[in-house]
């Protein structure tokens, strides 16, 4: 049994009907259908820690004990099923390493359900599909919670590669356990131990004992088995170059109706919109939602289908000159598909300032998620942009931050909802400085002050702030499509009437066959998070009008 933590009642480990439930025997003869029953003399290992596509097991009667392993603590047991209960997280729904071992011990009975059937059992039997999909969803949160199953990420907590690493595994939902040098007490053991010094930080530890010094996201990924590669010699109905809003929807719509579909993103589920610290005007979220809770349920429910996710792997170039498409991947992969949407989306323009690459990830920060919040926390911060993800940064960081600093060209009501600018209008820990902009950044290796200038009247200020969050419009992500498709004048995709000289057939076509554009890289189109989950649902009937031509 997993220890109790703290009183929280968000904690999953604190939610046992739910995260560990036990079925009916009524839906144990269902679960029975779909697989063959096994019984166990001895002590047995039914899993073990970076495996893939692993079984699902319905205990019967006896035990089975789940256990992780870390290069710190050793092993420790996570959690001893009992008969009625069930195996498996969300990695079962994917081809990704799993993160724990599972022993069954001697006496044990379990109907194991094959993993090529375990899809099939959970549309099958879709109430148990529900029992399994949210116990599957809590475990992993609290794996994540409580750092169990992952890997050791040490290193400098400001440091730009630490935070960089901390991001990727953190928005790909990897669990993780943070070592920051210079608070914690055991770290400089734990490096004697590895034989690790300061050139190799920050640095990952595997459970094994293995090393990573400062990895590239594409490596890190390879290593903690988060990667899918494209199968050889697989032609997919659809890919879709891009998981965020717009990108998800059409896999998942595409998926759910029996494409075969493959999703290629660059860095992890959630695109821009994963970013942002809460979505309050999405629909059915009356509360709201962060990006990245939206993202990562709209990736499982694409999982749950059957789409394939390569995960830090960017698309260098598309040969449209031939059926099937040929997508051209970093790292030297590629992949054919008969249809393509591009949901590459738009990426944060840059401040045109000296020393700005510089202080990147080191100072400059172009999300405002929990990660951010601790870096600044209790530290004044700026805000730069007048938006919606702008307003909704501010808003967030001012819970932590000292205070928040904004800096808007014009008036905030002239770009930003009224329910946000009423909300910074009222907070006494932002302060909304207009047509004003950043002229000069001052530090060392680290970002320590700034000055701004305000337009109006010429007025300089110099302030001391370690971080700046930059929000100030859009560049579309189309270099890898220039000499294949056309795009408009500052580089977004034209697509239906504005693609060609005569309207086409679908509002999200492009001038060539079988390549469509939808969410924000798409020309025209509107930058809300609900539009471009409409246009990636959308999408597929178009698809399905390209790949299935009605007969004239």
């Amino acid at each position: 049994m997993i220890p109790p933590s703290e009183i929280d009642p968000t904690d999953p480990w604190l939610r046992e009907a739910q995260t560990f439930p036990d079925l009916l025997p009524e839906m144990m003869r269902r679960v029975a259908a779909y697989g063959e029953e096994e019984g166990f003399a001895e002590d047995t290992l039914l899993f073990e820690r970076g495996q893939r596509s692993i079984d699902f097991f319905l205990l019967i009667a006896g035990e089975i004990e789940i256990f992780a392993t870390s290069a710190r603590s050793g092993r420790s047991t996570l959690y001893t099923y009992r008969p009625g209960q069930f195996s498996g997280e969300l990695n079962l729904f994917n081809s990704r390493q799993v993160l724990l071992s599972g022993l069954a011990k001697a006496g044990t009975r379990v109907f194991r359900v094959k993993n090529a059937d375990f899809r099939n059992m959970i549309s099958g039997e879709p109430d148990i599909g529900e029992i399994v999909m949210r116990a599957f969803i809590l475990r992993r949160v609290g794996f994540i919670r409580h750092s169990q199953g992952g890997v050791l990420l040490v290193g400098h907590r400001h440091g730009a590669d630490f935070m960089r690493l901390q991001r990727f595994m953190t928005r790909n939902g990897y669990p993780l356990e943070i070592v920051d040098v210079d608070i914690d007490d055991g770290a400089s053991g734990l490096l004697q131990r590895f034989a690790l010094g300061a050139a190799d930080l920050p640095v990952v530890i595997a459970p094994d004992g293995s090393t990573l010094r400062n990895p590239s996201n594409a490596a890190l990924a390879d290593r903690l088995g988060l990667m899918e590669a494209p199968e050889e010699g697989v032609v997919y109905d659809v890919a879709v170059v891009g998981a965020g809003p717009s990108g998800l929807a059409a896999a998942v719509s595409a998926a759910s109706e029996g494409l075969r579909t493959i999703v290629v993103e660059s860095l992890a589920p959630g695109g821009q919109a994963g970013t942002s610290s809460k979505i309050e005007n999405y629909l059915g979220f009356p509360t709201g939602i962060s990006g990245q809770g939206l993202a990562g349920r709209a990736h499982i429910q694409a999982q749950k289908f059957g789409a394939r996710l390569a995960v830090s792997r960017s698309a260098v170039s598309l040969d449209c000159s031939d059926h099937p498409l040929r997508l051209e991947l970093d790292e030297g992969l590629a992949l054919r598909a008969r249809a393509v949407v591009v949901a590459t989306g738009a990426r944060y323009r840059k401040l045109d300032l000296p020393d700005y690459d510089k202080y990147e990830g080191q100072g400059i920060q172009y999300a405002a998620t929990q990660m951010e919040a601790q870096v600044c926390s209790g530290e004044d911060v700026v805000v730069v942009g007048g938006g919606n993800s702008a307003g909704q940064a501010a808003m967030f960081l001012s819970r932590t931050a000292r205070h928040v600093h904004m800096l808007v060209r014009n008036d905030l009501s002239a770009t930003m909802s009224d329910y946000l600018v009423q909300r910074i209008l009222s907070s006494p820990r932002i302060t909304v400085h207009t047509r004003t902009a950043i002229t000069a950044l001052h530090g060392d290796d680290d970002l320590r002050a700034v000055t701004w200038t305000n337009h109006a009247t010429g007025e300089e200020a110099r302030v001391d702030v370690g971080s700046i969050f930059v929000m100030i419009g859009a560049e579309p992500n189309t270099e890898w499509l220039r000499g294949c498709l056309d795009l408009d004048r500052k580089g977004f995709v034209r697509t239906g009437a504005d693609g060609a000289d005569k309207p086409l057939a679908s509002p999200y076509a492009t001038t060539l066959p079988g390549i469509f554009a939808v969410g924000d890289v798409r020309s025209g189109s509107v930058k809300r998070v609900a539009s471009a989950v409409g246009e990636g649902s959308v999408v597929v009937q178009a698809i399905h009008a390209f790949l299935h031509p009605e007969p004239v």
